[in-house]
């Protein structure tokens, strides 16, 4: 618990993790991200950049997170850097994984493209450089931040108003 909210948490990874912490800190009901190296319980030595989201489910909900997530990372399509980038979805119980699951193909059925993104068993997270952290929040400015991680923040702010933060 990191209010007096009773929170949840989850991890995403499909693209930068800079990208990808930045989505996650401008919405409503998500109190705490994690950015750092992710890997599943299967394959727990194999990292990939990620986050975990620390939220609130009666402000912002599994699905909404989820529907976020697949919309701002590369989730229909291999490439050539899948290695450093899985696009997945992290869960730490067998309820959450089942209900991530589920929400993957609710929003798979409602694409032109099948998605990607997998659903695993959270294996560990190793947290990023503290000079890499917060890193749109800390200079907006910076090219990277311009090219790559306003456009995916323009997108949640246009199709996820009610959830974006002002």
């Amino acid at each position: 618990m990191l209010n007096n909210n009773i929170t949840d948490k989850i991890g995403f990874s499909g693209g930068c993790h800079w990208c990808t912490e930045a989505v996650f800190q401008f919405l409503k009901g998500v109190c705490k991200v994690e950015q750092g190296y992710i890997s599943t319980e299967a394959e727990p030595e194999k990292f990939y950049e990620g986050v975990i989201v620390y939220y609130i489910p009666e402000i912002i909900s599994m699905e909404t997170l989820i529907d976020i997530h697949t919309q701002t990372h590369q989730s229909t399509t291999n490439h050539n850097l899948r290695y450093k980038y899985l696009s997945g979805i992290y869960t730490f119980n067998a309820r959450q994984l089942r209900k991530a699951k589920e929400i993957l193909n609710v929003i798979n059925k409602n694409k032109k493209f099948d998605l990607i993104t997998g659903t695993y068993h959270f294996g560990a997270f190793k947290h990023s450089r503290t000079e890499i952290q917060n890193y749109y929040k800390t200079d907006p400015e910076r090219p990277f931040c311009k090219v790559y991680i306003e456009p995916k923040l323009n997108l949640v702010k246009h199709k996820f108003s009610e959830q974006f933060k002002k």
